[in-house]
């Protein structure tokens, strides 16, 4: 059908532009001429010849030659186009009878005539019919005039009649007066310049008539034999560029018939100012022939016009179809997309909060869904509207409207049943949610019974009436009907919800065999009648305090469960009042603790996920919104990343990752922390989210009170602003910590509790990474890339005092009167010193700000731990000690803190040293002891050279819970240099120490030293030559205990209880790091990883820079 429409509308173009081409060529075959008037202008002006417009009896065009004295003196050439135009001017007609001349000579001479007579014979171009001849009128030129004629009469050989005439009466004989010009004594009116104009207009006209007429074929041509196109912008840009020829066509049209217009008015002049004037018989032709043109013109244009409705309809009809394809195509990839997102909710959830938040997806895409339909509906009514308007292509249209119709009354179908599955899983969970917690809460009741209280008949009465109070409101929570369940919601019931529910029903029938027990000991007890007792006063040496009340026997049950001690225990009650009970109630009192705990963190996450979409959706993507941009003030504009920093990312995790996750531990809440575990590199998301969270609460104080915010909020329907919102993640990642915490605390002893703690202790970590990085950010004046010195450790404020030895003279300050106040930050690769500053501004611009002075690399340190004995101070030197930081901590449990934290980086240093350079030569050992309190140990400042093979150097014995040894391998290191720091001088002579010179036990004073009692850490693997001697691994404790007379040392490994030989030799490579008795057992009893400090004692850590090549 749509080809057959194209076609016709293509044959009616044709058809059309036939019928042009053959008026067109008709107009061009009659005006047709080897000569225009605009081309020989100046010959035709020179009048030597014209067409008067006057007619001979018989209808013969007369051609006056009028008196030209310079006739003789025309060019050849100019007097045939004259004389071709004028005999080409009338109607074939006219000129098929013959031309009559009348040559007017009355004033000239014989020659004259007779040179204009022969020039005549010889070169007129049409037919003659008669040649008249107004001889010269002068007596002697007349007489010349009629002898020389008779003579040479032959010579003029003209076919026609030659007839001399003496006056113009005679030549008023031959032709009518009427149709003489004024001069041959006519009446007739003749102006030769407006006969010129007429003439050139008309050809113009009839020129440009031809040319519309070719051009509007060659245009109608190339629209018949367009192609439609396949798609909508083509098609588009193909009917605006039709347009626009069309209407230049148009506009040449116009044109055209305006100039035929006005040339017409011309000719019809002299009719408009003389109504009785009589037009002669060229003008008659002129007018015939301009309105014949004018008329052809006319129905061209309206050919044209039929031709282009057509053709404009048919690309119309086109670019609809194309623009109804496109949508057609846009609206099914939604539908389709709109089906499976539809038919995905096929989960049943595992609790009615999970099937709830599944409902509220479905219902939140149901909106979607519904948006989506109807503009499939839309799309069909408009589909319909292109078929009643006679389209085309009705028989493509019409499928595509019924399958549009066809899909969304499927996709209503599957919404509707979607929902009513959800439904019915949430009515079940529903159900089995009010048995849980009946169950739950007969727990609660079982163990919210005192024990004391139950000893006596009343107590257990008033007990029993309890749990038959509680038993009454069974019927009302519990599931009773098992097959009937399995038959009311078998469409819902998965293999999981089936397993869910007999889980529940196994649940009721264990509580109620719990009831039961219980009922059946407090029936016991109430029933039980007492003996009257006589009462006597005992002696007082015969009251004896019980061993326990049942209060105390109470708590000590408490305190085994909350312990941890979940195994199955029963503790009898005797006939004077005691009842059973089981530790298992008190595990079931636990789970349910943590169950909650757990539905807390799940409906939490659940609520975060959605507060977070909350606020890209209302705020975020509303400033991408065209219609709200008149509301963004300037400072919000193109800042959508600092203010919302990268909550996008939060929310993705949490949506797609963490929520799923956290819900496939809802049944085992104590397992939850390997879920922290797992994804804790993650959650350091939040310390980028935090590190902005100053810049958007700037920008947010800036642009608060705007309308753009109060409109969005406005829309949300909340009643806390933005900034409340901007908080949540800052939040969230805080709650963790408090969560886990209150499941550890269920958990103890249960099988996950390790997890539990192990994702405390990171999400601890995290949080303080997070709040180290936002004092790490408020550095300023730090010209390096803070990136580049690696992790950032510990950061906190201290009291610091500098002491330089610069060559042999020792600068101290006067330190005793005013120590410097600096912020530290430990990098694993430096330490920076900075200055605090004003706290300005509020909410976050209140943090304070660092100004940095200058860094240690930790490749040129060492550390004294205990100087002078003062357990808040330890002292951080480099280059041989000539810079030396005595550093005060606010505790001595922060500075032992920082202590450890360092020894750490240090030992971490040492030892990929160590396996860089294990390939290398390891003759030379630095050796260290523990010694006296006053004595700082610097291991790697000890020269071997100065040694002599065997020499050892004595030192006072101390005890060896009391001592501190590092014992390290000594090797030539190479590519390590000392650090060179400058200390700006206005803060020099507020730091300087005067007290006392620590230096009297720098390591370069001492010498090697042997192995003493003590307890090591091992820092390489060794493995046993011989049966007394003993294996040892990286890492382990080890205690020597004696050394023996064949050079080898009795050594205890406290990792794994055993005890054997290890030569002293191998001891010396072994041992790299050691801690003090007194150290190792506050590391074993607190757990805390640090190390206490002694005043007896100072230990000393260098760093690689120190050790001599």
């Amino acid at each position: 059908m749509e080809l057959n429409r194209v076609s016709l509308l293509c044959q009616d173009i044709t058809r059309l532009w036939l019928q042009l081409k053959v008026m067109t060529d008709e107009i061009m075959q009659q005006e047709s001429s080897p000569l225009c008037a605009a081309d020989i202008s100046l010959d035709l002006r020179k009048q030597f010849a014209f067409l008067s417009g006057g007619r001979g009896q018989n209808g013969s065009p007369i051609i006056i030659f009028p008196e030209y004295p310079t006739f003789g003196e025309l060019e050849e050439q100019e007097f045939h186009n004259v004389l071709t135009y004028l005999t080409s001017v009338p109607s074939l007609s006219s000129t098929g009878v013959g031309f009559i001349l009348v040559i007017d000579r009355r004033q000239d001479r014989w020659a004259s005539v007779k040179g204009t007579l022969l020039r005549i014979a010889g070169s007129f171009p049409g037919n003659l019919q008669l040649v008249l001849v107004l001889r010269p009128t002068a007596l002697f030129q007349r007489t010349i005039s009629d002898i020389f004629f008779k003579l040479n009469k032959d010579e003029f050989k003209m076919k026609v009649p030659v007839i001399m005439l003496s006056s113009v009466t005679e030549l008023h004989s031959y032709i009518d007066r009427t149709q003489l010009t004024q001069e041959l004594g006519g009446t007739q009116e003749y102006c030769h310049e407006k006969w010129i104009s007429h003439r050139t207009a008309i050809e113009g006209f009839a020129l440009m008539v031809k040319k519309t007429a070719q051009i509007l074929q060659s245009f109608g041509t190339e629209l018949a034999e367009t192609e439609l196109p396949n798609d909508v912008e083509a098609t588009s840009n193909l009917l605006i560029v039709h347009t626009e020829k069309k209407d230049k066509m148009k506009e040449d049209l116009r044109i055209a018939l305006c100039q035929g217009s006005r040339l017409l008015e011309s000719i019809n002049e002299p009719l408009v100012k003389d109504p009785d004037y009589t037009m002669n018989q060229d003008e008659l032709e002129n007018l015939a022939t301009v309105q014949r043109l004018l008329g052809q013109l006319d129905e061209t244009e309206t050919a044209f016009d039929d031709f282009w409705d057509k053709h404009q309809t048919k690309l119309e009809q086109c670019l609809q179809l194309r623009h109804f394809e496109q949508n057609f195509r846009e609206v099914r990839a939604h539908l389709d997309m709109v089906y499976d997102r539809v038919s995905g909710f096929s989960e049943v959830g595992i609790s009615p909060a999970h099937i709830e938040h599944i409902l509220k997806e479905l219902t939140n895409y149901e909106d979607r869904a519904y948006e989506v339909l109807d503009q499939a509906l839309a799309l069909a009514c408009d589909a319909d509207q292109l078929i009643e308007a006679s389209h085309y292509a009705v028989d493509s249209i019409l499928p595509k409207c019924s399958e549009l119709r066809a899909v969304c009354e499927e996709i209503s179908g599957v919404l509707e049943a979607k929902k009513t599955h959800l439904l019915k899983a949430m009515d079940l969970h529903q159900c089995l949610e009010k048995a849980t917690k009946w169950c739950e809460d007969g727990i609660y009741l079982l163990a919210s019974q005192p024990v004391d209280k139950c000893q006596s008949q009343d107590g257990a009465e008033s007990a029993l009436q309890e749990i038959e109070r509680y038993l009454e409101t069974a019927n009302q929570h519990k599931l009773t009907d098992l097959s009937g369940i399995w038959r009311d919601y078998e469409s819902v019931l998965t293999q999981d919800f089936r397993d869910q529910v007999d889980k529940v029903f196994q649940k009721q029938l264990s509580m109620q065999e719990m009831f039961e027990k219980r009922r059946f000991s407090l029936k016991k007890l109430a029933a039980k009648q007492t003996r009257p007792v006589q009462p006597v006063a005992p002696r007082p040496e015969a009251i004896k305090p019980p061993t326990s009340s049942p209060a105390d026997r109470e708590k000590t049950i408490e305190g085994d469960i909350i312990n941890g001690n979940c195994r199955k225990e029963e503790m009898h009650l005797q006939n004077d009042g005691s009842r059973h009970t089981s530790v298992s109630d008190e595990e079931e009192n636990f789970a349910v603790l943590r169950r909650h705990v757990m539905n807390e963190l799940l409906e939490t996450e659940r609520a975060y996920v959605e507060e977070l979409l909350c606020v890209l959706e209302g705020y975020g993507a509303e400033m991408d919104n065209p219609a709200m941009a008149h509301l963004i003030p300037n400072t919000l504009l193109h800042k959508k990343d600092i203010l919302f920093g990268n909550m996008p990312e939060i929310y993705q995790f949490h949506k797609k990752t963490f929520l799923r996750e956290l819900e496939t531990y809802t049944d085992y809440p104590e397992l939850v922390g390997r879920c922290f575990l797992e994804r804790m590199t993650d959650l350091q998301i939040y310390e980028k989210y935090c590190q902005n969270k100053p810049r958007s609460e700037s920008l947010w104080r800036q642009c608060s009170d705007c309308a753009f915010f109060q409109e969005c909020q406005k829309k949300l329907e909340h009643k806390l602003g933005l900034d409340s919102y901007l908080l949540k993640p800052v939040q969230r990642i805080t709650k963790y910590q408090l969560l886990l915490k209150e499941l550890l605390k269920y958990s103890k002893g249960c099988e996950g509790a390790d997890y539990l703690q192990e994702a405390l202790s990171s999400i601890l970590g995290i949080l303080k990474a997070v709040n180290d990085s936002m004092h790490l950010i408020a550095i300023t004046g730090y010209e390096g890339n803070l990136s580049d010195l690696g992790r950032l450790m510990m950061q906190g404020s201290f009291s610091v005092w500098t002491e330089h030895k610069k060559g042999h003279v020792k600068v101290k300050d006067l330190a005793r009167f005013k120590p410097m106040q600096r912020h530290l930050f430990l990098h694993e690769k430096a330490l920076l010193f900075c200055k605090r500053r004003e706290e300005n501004g509020e909410g976050y611009e209140k943090a304070p700000s660092y100004s940095f002075k200058h860094s240690l690399s930790m490749s040129a340190v060492g550390i004294t731990e205990n100087p002078k004995g003062d357990n808040k101070k330890f002292e951080i030197w480099c280059n041989s000690r000539e810079e030396v930081y005595i550093v005060q901590a606010s505790t001595p449990e922060i500075k032992t803190a920082w202590v450890n934290e360092i020894r750490k980086v240090l030992t971490g240093q040492l030892k990929a040293y160590r396996e860089a350079s294990q390939q290398k030569s390891s003759d030379q050992i630095s050796q260290l002891t523990p010694t006296s309190t006053s004595l700082t140990q610097s291991p790697f400042k000890t020269n071997p050279k100065t040694l002599k093979k065997g020499e050892e150097k004595k030192t006072e014995p101390t005890a060896a819970d009391s001592s501190t040894a590092v014992l390290l391998k000594n090797d030539k290191v190479k590519g390590f240099s000392k650090a060179s720091l400058s200390v700006d001088a206005s803060e020099e002579n507020d730091g300087y120490s005067s007290a006392e010179d620590p230096m009297n036990s720098d390591p370069e004073d001492e010498g090697g030293r042997k192995l003493s009692p003590g307890r090591y850490v091992v820092v390489a693997d060794h493995d046993k030559s011989g049966p007394q001697e003993l294996t040892v691994k990286s890492g382990d404790t080890v205690q020597l205990t004696r050394e023996g007379d064949d050079g080898r040392w009795f050594v205890r490994n406290l990792r794994t209880n055993k005890e054997g030989w290890v030569p002293a030799a191998n001891l010396l490579t072994l041992i790299g790091e050691s801690k003090s008795s007194q150290s190792l057992s506050s590391l074993e009893g607190s757990g805390s990883g640090n190390l206490s400090t002694s005043s007896s004692c100072s230990e000393t850590y260098t760093s690689f820079s120190d050790i001599k090549a």
